[in-house]
């Protein structure tokens, strides 16, 4: 079963499934699109699941849109395609920077969510930037870095990092680097990632109840499994699963225990 592909709220998603009581909204990372979810996207279908992976403003075929590419209007925008849809409570999936993203949608808008999903990216106010953030946080070199960035270049980056990582993939990624617009909103994402803004939110993650899946890549370069164990300790009714042989793409890396494993864990916990 394939995945097609529609607009809401200005927003190109793809999906899967026809359930109107049972659905499942994935939000991805950086530098991805909703093609990280096409492998995950039958196998929902398949278990009863109305499945929805929108593309962020300005990443897969999705236009950057009016607004400036910020954290908080990437939050505005996921709001904006739920209210469009008319979705109910939904099983949240996450990745990377759809983690700060749908997270923080997820305490804003309580009861929005029925189960959390969470991979390889923080919600933590004493978090720390890695390297190519901090340079991408950096008025002028951040400029200079996403300008240089060439389809060869790209495509050698993904592929050092990660395993599963395909040509339709890196291809599909490279989507959000089309023009200036889209770039620059890389930038603009990066430099309103304060985390400081997460000190209101310390302690509303555990508030909501959700039952919550933490799967992670062992081998995450950018988001250690210390942070893993961290919300599978601060997170009272969650499974903590995390997969060897898979790095922070882990959703690329092993396509098929990664949605195994969230199948499962919606067909028991997803409501």
């Amino acid at each position: 079963m394939g995945d097609d592909s529609s607009h809401a709220a200005g927003l190109a998603y793809r999906s899967a499934g026809d359930s109107n009581d049972r659905v499942v909204l994935l939000v991805h990372g950086y530098p991805e699109s909703s093609y990280m979810w096409h492998d995950v996207l039958p196998a929902l279908a398949d278990a009863g699941w109305r499945a929805l992976a929108p593309d962020l403003p300005g990443y897969g075929d999705s236009e950057p849109g009016a607004e400036t590419g910020t954290w908080e209007h990437h939050i505005e925008a996921l709001e904006r395609f739920a209210r469009e849809l008319e979705l109910g409570p939904v099983a949240l999936v996450t990745h990377d920077w759809g983690v700060m993203i749908g997270l923080r949608w997820a305490c804003d808008h309580p009861g929005a969510a029925s189960s959390l999903t969470i991979s390889d990216g923080g919600f933590f106010a004493d978090r720390r930037w890695h390297d190519l953030a901090n340079v991408m946080r950096t008025p002028g070199d951040g400029e200079q870095l996403i300008r240089a960035y060439t389809h060869e270049g790209f495509h050698g980056a993904m592929s050092a990092l990660s395993s599963g990582m395909s040509e339709t993939a890196i291809d599909e990624y490279w989507k959000g680097f089309a023009d200036d617009a889209r770039r620059l909103g890389h930038l603009e994402l990066y430099r309103s990632g304060d985390f400081e803004k997460l000190i209101p939110y310390e302690g509303r993650l555990a508030a909501l109840g959700l039952p919550a899946l933490i799967l992670w890549g062992e081998d995450d370069r950018f988001a250690g499994v210390q942070m893993a164990e961290r919300f599978h300790a601060e997170l009272p009714d969650s499974e903590l699963v995390l997969l060897d042989d898979a790095g922070h793409f882990v959703w690329d890396d092993q396509p098929e225990r990664a949605g195994g494993a969230l199948v499962d864990f919606l067909a028991r916990r997803g409501g």
